[in-house]
């Protein structure tokens, strides 16, 4: 097979030319040699591989559900300051009040707050029915935080199989082209088994670290959420004792008349 010519450049040529006209014909010849971004980006999958190919469609895929959960989760930044006003005009024996400040709310903790307001007006429904059908209402909410946490988490899982997967192709391919050249054993032939066996590997942790980081961070979200709505709902059930005894007392005669017409 004939060698490619190699472009070069007389540098007496270059000197004895018109400055512009030379400085187009170095420009030129940079660009011939140096390949394109394009050109990298087809090496790198025509290396790696249709493993590598696999690996960078999972992570445009954890990409596209971390965007979507991000986006979700932009409501959970307000409606904290609501739910705890709420709680307080509840439990001053302003529900309505309440009710109306909060019932309408995108916020998980507000809505099922709300919920459970709402069923507290209710004077044919006990607290055992209310509670019930509250976290009912509460689960759900957390049950769509939890959308698409099972693809990350099999996106994480499966990635570093598929590096090792390529590592497996990479290290049979150097040693089958070891194999085939017989007692003429030149390093030079393990070099492209051992590359795509190397790359595959980095390209499997590149995607499943971040993964799990992220997939990790969207949990301790859900479950900080989870946390204040469990806090929330409770104290729509119960009584301040922190607040003076004749609030008190008063909170708790209008429980037990509540009580009394249900049953």
């Amino acid at each position: 097979m004939d060698a490619k010519p190699v472009l070069t450049a007389d540098p007496n040529l270059l000197s004895v030319m018109d400055p512009d006209l030379a400085s187009i014909m170095e420009s030129d010849l940079v660009s011939a040699v140096e390949p394109s971004p394009i050109m990298m980006v087809q090496e790198f999958f025509e290396i790696g591989g249709p493993v590598v190919v696999i690996l960078v469609v999972l992570s445009v895929i954890a990409l596209t559900v971390t965007f979507m959960k991000i986006w979700q989760f932009r409501v959970l930044r307000k409606g904290d300051e609501a739910v705890n006003k709420a709680i307080s005009l509840h439990r001053s024996s302003h529900s309505h009040d309440a009710l109306a400040l909060i019932q309408g709310s995108n916020h998980p903790v507000a809505s099922t707050v709300a919920v459970a307001i709402n069923g507290t007006l209710a004077s044919t429904l006990t607290d055992s029915l209310i509670r019930e059908e509250v976290v009912r209402f509460g689960s759900e909410k957390i049950e769509q935080l939890r959308l698409q946490f099972r693809t990350l988490e099999v996106i994480a899982s499966i990635s570093p199989l598929l590096g090792l997967f390529g590592t497996v192709i990479g290290m049979i391919a150097a040693f089958r082209q070891l194999a085939l050249a017989g007692n003429q054993v030149d390093p030079s032939i393990l070099s492209d088994g051992i590359w795509v066996a190397l790359l595959t590997t980095a390209v499997g942790l590149a995607v499943a670290i971040p993964v799990v980081v992220i997939l990790n961070w969207l949990e301790r979200i859900v479950e900080r959420t989870a946390h204040a709505m469990e806090n929330a709902v409770t104290q729509v059930f119960t009584i301040d004792l922190t607040s003076p005894s004749e609030t008190t007392h008063e909170t708790v005669s209008s429980r037990s008349a509540k009580l009394s017409v249900s049953h």
